[in-house]
């Protein structure tokens, strides 16, 4: 496929996508209390339903991205919107402490198969000139995603429950999707690029020894 004549678009579409899994490492925190009380969950599993996120997510990075390399960026992006969407129903469905912990696994796996695709992709629909003034509102709207969790956090768990805070991520994703396929062109380098196999289970050890050390 061709380059789509609506980058900017296409740009906002990955922007959600990302904004939508660093919005989930942060959202979570102010639910701590209502978790303990709704799941009897105990301080540890508390903290792997925070922790199980974010260690898929660190993980995994490097892995997804050399997966869009091979599948292409597009198809990897919304595969792991779809995932996140679906593990975000789980989240909010489970009712024990395990199924909470699992669900949040499956989110952290999906964010992990998303977030790296953008870059890419807009390497690929900007030009030179206008990548920095990109790559700068693509790094905004990240921050702003971690900092906006635990407010917007606090007004879901207070009005509607902590199980808001995983169906909220349902009408988003769909629309995440959707836009993706719709305008988020296929683009790929034309280099066959192979997945090394060794290299990626060396990569992922590395990764999840240093970030599961620092947790």
């Amino acid at each position: 496929m061709t380059k789509t004549s609506r980058p900017k678009v296409a740009l906002a579409v990955l922007s959600l996508g990302l904004f939508m899994t660093l919005l989930d490492i942060t959202i979570v925190n102010i639910a701590i209390p209502n978790l303990t009380e709704s799941l009897g969950a105990s301080l540890d599993q508390v903290l792997w339903v925070l922790n199980a996120y974010s260690l898929l997510y660190a993980v995994l990075l490097i892995t997804s991205g050399r997966l869009g390399d091979v599948l292409g960026p597009r198809n990897v992006f919304a595969a792991g919107v779809a995932l996140f969407t679906l593990a975000s129903l789980g989240s909010g469905l489970a009712q024990t402490p395990g199924e909470l912990i699992l669900a949040r696994a499956a989110q952290g796996l999906g964010a992990a198969i998303l977030a790296p695709q953008g870059l890419p992709l807009m390497l690929e629909l900007f030009p030179p000139d206008r990548r920095a003034g990109v790559f700068a509102i693509y790094g905004m709207l990240a921050g702003s995603a971690v900092v906006a969790g635990p407010t917007l956090g606090g007004l879901i768990v207070t009005h509607f429950g902590w199980r808001w805070i995983f169906f909220v991520n349902l009408p988003v994703g769909v629309l995440t999707l959707a836009l993706a396929l719709r305008f988020v062109p296929d683009l790929r380098s034309g280099r066959l690029h192979r997945f090394d196999i060794p290299g990626v289970l060396q990569a992922t050890a590395g990764l999840l020894g240093v970030v599961f050390g620092l947790m």
